[in-house]
Formats: structure tokens, C-alpha cells, sequence
């Protein structure tokens, strides 16, 4: 086992700096942490620097949907729609049945005859593409079955409806996840570590410039190859190689509402027609994911702002087909994230195509970016091909397919065996059913943990579904360095908690301070920041339009070193 520790990190730092490495995976969302896992597996001497925290941009403010792309079929995109679903398939049964779960969805009919006709003979073809099926057939209700299942939609919200299953995934875990299993392989990870600049001998690529963004020392890391998978900043990698872009990717901008469950009476998810895509309900837990939009955005990439005028959009599209309206003050959280679209020459960003895309635009420099979330290990399998080929040497072919990522190794039976689990450890059902769906087999490690300490099996806060250990957890193995990465992304305590994480804030900053040496001031101001951002982002969410509410959420603070 190879915990993502303080320790860990130190270690690696001092590594790199003596060390060439074959492959550097520049970017610690989805895409990037599956570059680094596939070089590793593959043999390679691989690290990954990442400039703020895994999955930090757009791979932690996705829709959560491991999915093939049911509307894709009416673009006749079936190759897409095939990759996509193997991939569901394989991250259900075999790469991460702990972090990926099926999900019901009903798509209610609004015409008599050839809707239904129409509309099912797509969901059949999605049902038996890409191979073997994982998760049960769709199937035809009537306006009255329909409303058994979903009592909240109002009387004119169709005429009867269809039921099929999707996959949903925490992203943020499963990106983390997924860059732990490459530290297990061999790979040298580190977050908060930006690049600075490129290395050059000539027309080649050398490796990067980097700075430590905890403690502002520069080094260099040397590289036969750099593969560069930053999404929405991928245009920026071809500028610090001082070429032209090999394609350009443009940033759209889709945004989620987090409601309480009791608000919306349904057993399943809804996936509703708009005049510019869909919108989706999404069970998550306790509350529903609502969204998303999809808007052209050419402000801060890093801290994408949601504006009144996208909530109001949600809650239109929501409400129309509701009995009993949503209101702005039943919303719990909001999360806004950008999408990296290819651009092809179309008007708007809702039609480039999600297809990703490969460049090799000089020697030593791999440029990965398009795509979609469900198909992140495709894409890495491309991109390391590629960079292979620089090596000069031969690796054996991606074995990703059949790679388990961290806590999926015999999960379906310890899932079985949960009663006694909870037996063994004295925690209730519940709280033995949320560890191993966020854990894994890896749920011994927490479990040792609170033998140690029993205070950490208490929750977070009284009404928090976490419990403490999982912030001790997310620093001593998850690679967690500030508050921030704890209430974000390693917990979803963020969106899911009405303040926003505010009664939580200084309680796991008090579990983190004594792992990452933080003293009473350093403490304090991680608080404070992270109080600072939410405050930001709230009143962004009040704001009129993108330029008023990326200006007001860029009042926030931003993270300071250590």
C-alpha cells in the first residue's frame, strides 16, 4: 500500500529533482490520473503533477453520471455511444464497483404513438450496445405507472414514460482513487505542484519547470515525455511549448443545483428535454443533482461561477414539469463546472462534439483533451500509446480493462458481508454501507484508525453523514492538504450540507492541523479562507449575469502556502 501521505509527498518531491522519469502526466483530473495509472501499469517511470488538487476542475463538478450518452443516439454517434457503455460496464463489474452504482432514470413521453416508438427503439439499442449488459432492460410504463414511480410530476407532464438504467460515480473519489492506484503502481504523484514553463533541448521537450505551491521552491523535472492532459488550459500547454495549438479547446459551462430528497417526490431519476440538451434529476444520497447548462464561458477557469440567472434556468426547466415548485430556498448547494470541448467551427458550444482527441505536435510533448468523464481510460490508453512510441523502447499494451482501481479488489463480497462487518466493528449498518460505497475493501484502514481512536467513529457534525475519520483518512492516505480538499472533494460536505460546510469547517481543520503540522494561526486561516469562499460563491450565485458573478466569487481569497 502506498498512502498519499504528508510524508509521501516530501519523499517525491525530493525524488523528482534527482530523477528522470519516462513519462510526466501534467494535469490530476480523470483524463490525467488515468494517464498516470496506465504508463505505471504499463512498466513506465511515470509522475503526475497537478496544480491544485485532484480533480479540482471540471473532473469534481461533473453531472456524476457514468453513462453512454443516451442523446448522443440521436446523433447516430454510435461508436461513441458503445465505447462509452463498455466502459460503464467495466467500471460496474470490475474497475470500481465500490465508487460506481446503477441509476434509475424515467424519460417521461409528451406525444401518443411515435414518441414512444421513437424513443424506445433508441433506449433498446442502448440496452444491448457494448457488449454484455450490466444493469437491467428498459422498460415502457404507462401514464399511470409512470406517476407510481414519480408522484411529484405534474398531471400534464406526459402521457406515459420509459425507464432505463445509467451508472452514477462520486467523481472527486474516483479521479483520487484512481491517482492512488497509480501511486500503488509506481507512479510519483503530487498535487499543488504547477508547471512553470516547458523544457526544451531543441525542437524536444525535456520535461517542465515546476513550482511547489506549499513552500514556492522551483525545480526541474526531467522527462522523455510529457503528456499534457489539462482539459479546459489545454491550449495554454501548446503556448508554454511556444507552438501554435493542435486543436482548440473551448470551455462551456454547465452548472448543478443540490436539493433535499423530501423536496422532490420520486423513486427514480428524471431526464428532461430543454430547447439547448437536457436536464437531469439525479439521486444523490439524501438529495437530488439537478442540471446542468450549457453556456460558452471565457472567464476564471479555475473558479467557474454560477450566476442567478443559471439557477434561475434550472429551477424553470425543473419546475415546469413539477406539482409543487422548487424554490431558491430549498437549494442546498450549487457547483459550476467546465467542460473541455473540442471546437469545431459551430456557432455554439452545445454542438462540438464531446470525441477526444490525441496530438503529437512536437517531439516529446503529448497534448490529450476532449472526451467525456465515462471514457477517461480510453483516452489515457491513447495518449500513452502515443507517448510510447517517443520512448524508443517497447511497454506492453494498456491492461487498464483489467485493472482494478484502489478498494474494488473484492468489494461485491465484502458488500455481501457487511452485517458482519458491522458486527465486528460495532458501527451501525448504515455507516458500515456509506464506508464501504466510498472505501472499498479499504474500509479495514478506517477501521484501524478508529481502534486507535475511538472518538474519530463519531460524525463530523451532528447532521453530517461523514464521520471524522474520513477527514484524518483523507490527509494520512488520500494526499488532502487543505481544508478545502477535505470539505470539497474528499467529502461532499460542500453542496450537500445547507451552510455549506461552515459548522464542519473548524472541526476537520482541528483533525488535520496535528497530521499537517499546522499551528493555531495556520489553522485558523484555512477556516477563514475557506469561510472567505463560500461566501464568495453564494453571493456569485445572487449575481445577474457571468461577469458579475465571476468577479464577485473571485473576491475569495485564494489558497496561501504553508
Amino acid at each position: 500500500m502506498t498512502p498519499l501521505s504528508p510524508q509521501y509527498r516530501a519523499e517525491t518531491l525530493r525524488k523528482l529533482v534527482n530523477e528522470e522519469v519516462d513519462v510526466l502526466v501534467v494535469g490530476g483530473g480523470v483524463t490525467g490520473a488515468g494517464v498516470a495509472l496506465d504508463a505505471a501499469s504499463r512498466g513506465l517511470e511515470t509522475a503526475l503533477v497537478e496544480a491544485r488538487d485532484f480533480a479540482a476542475g471540471t473532473s469534481s463538478r461533473s453531472s456524476k453520471l457514468i453513462h453512454g450518452g443516451l442523446r448522443y443516439l440521436e446523433q447516430l454517434d454510435f461508436k461513441l455511444v458503445r465505447e462509452a457503455l463498455k466502459e460503464r460496464g467495466l467500471l460496474l463489474q470490475k474497475l470500481a464497483p465500490h465508487l460506481v452504482r446503477p441509476v434509475k432514470f424515467l424519460v417521461p413521453l409528451q406525444h401518443r404513438v411515435w414518441e414512444r416508438g421513437y424513443i424506445g427503439a433508441g433506449v433498446t439499442l442502448y440496452d444491448t450496445l457494448g457488449g454484455a449488459r450490466a444493469l437491467p432492460r428498459h422498460r415502457h410504463l404507462s401514464k399511470r405507472g409512470a406517476f407510481k414511480v414519480a408522484p411529484a410530476l405534474a398531471d400534464d407532464a406526459l402521457i406515459g414514460a420509459i425507464q432505463y438504467y445509467d451508472a452514477q460515480v462520486d467523481d472527486a473519489r474516483h479521479t483520487m482513487t484512481i491517482a492512488r492506484t497509480a501511486a500503488e503502481q509506481g507512479a510519483s504523484v503530487l498535487t499543488r505542484t504547477r508547471v512553470t514553463s516547458l523544457l526544451r533541448d531543441g525542437e524536444r521537450v525535456v520535461g517542465a519547470k515546476v513550482v511547489d505551491r506549499e513552500s514556492g521552491v522551483e525545480f526541474e523535472i526531467r522527462a522523455k515525455t510529457v503528456v499534457a492532459a489539462t482539459g479546459v488550459w489545454s491550449d495554454d500547454m501548446a503556448e508554454a511549448a511556444g507552438i501554435p495549438a493542435p486543436f482548440t479547446v473551448r470551455a462551456s459551462k454547465g452548472i448543478h443545483l443540490v436539493v433535499p430528497r423530501e423536496k422532490i417526490d420520486l423513486d427514480t431519476g428524471l431526464i428532461l428535454r430543454t430547447e439547448k440538451s437536457v436536464l437531469f434529476v439525479i439521486p444523490w444520497g439524501r438529495h437530488w443533482i439537478v442540471g446542468t447548462t450549457d453556456t460558452e464561458w471565457d472567464l476564471d477557469r479555475e473558479h467557474p461561477a454560477a450566476s442567478r440567472a443559471d439557477v434561475d434556468y434550472v429551477l424553470e426547466h425543473l419546475n415546469a414539469v413539477l406539482r409543487t415548485p422548487v424554490t431558491h430556498d430549498d437549494i442546498e448547494g450549487v457547483y459550476a463546472g467546465l467542460r473541455p470541448l473540442l471546437a469545431a467551427k459551430a456557432a455554439a458550444t452545445t454542438k462540438l462534439s464531446r470525441e477526444h482527441a490525441v496530438a503529437h505536435p512536437v517531439p516529446g510533448l503529448v497534448i490529450v483533451a476532449g472526451g467525456k468523464y465515462t471514457t477517461y481510460r480510453v483516452m489515457a490508453a491513447d495518449a500513452v500509446d502515443v507517448a510510447v512510441e517517443e520512448l524508443g523502447r517497447p511497454a506492453p499494451p494498456s491492461w487498464t480493462d483489467r485493472l482494478p482501481i484502489v478498494g474494488a479488489e473484492g468489494y461485491h463480497e465484502l458488500w455481501e458481508d457487511r452485517y458482519s462487518v458491522a458486527a465486528r466493528t460495532g458501527l451501525p449498518l448504515t455507516r458500515v454501507e456509506h464506508l464501504l460505497q466510498r472505501y472499498g475493501t479499504r474500509i479495514w484502514n478506517l477501521v484501524e484508525l478508529m481502534e486507535e481512536d475511538p472518538s474519530l467513529a463519531a460524525p463530523i457534525t451532528e447532521t453530517s453523514e461523514y464521520l471524522r475519520v474520513e477527514a484524518v483518512y483523507a490527509v494520512s492516505h488520500e494526499g488532502a492538504l487543505h481544508l478545502e480538499d477535505v470539505l470539497t472533494r474528499r467529502t461532499r460536505i460542500s453542496i450537500e450540507e445547507r451552510d455549506r460546510g461552515v459548522a464542519a469547517a473548524p472541526v476537520v481543520a482541528g483533525l488535520m492541523a496535528p497530521l499537517l503540522g499546522w499551528d493555531s494561526h495556520r489553522t485558523d486561516r484555512e477556516v477563514a479562507n475557506y469561510l472567505a469562499r463560500v461566501e464568495a460563491e453564494r453571493s456569485a450565485q445572487e449575481a445577474p449575469d457571468d461577469a458579475a458573478a465571476n468577479a464577485t466569487r473571485l473576491a475569495a481569497p485564494a489558497l496561501l502556502p504553508s
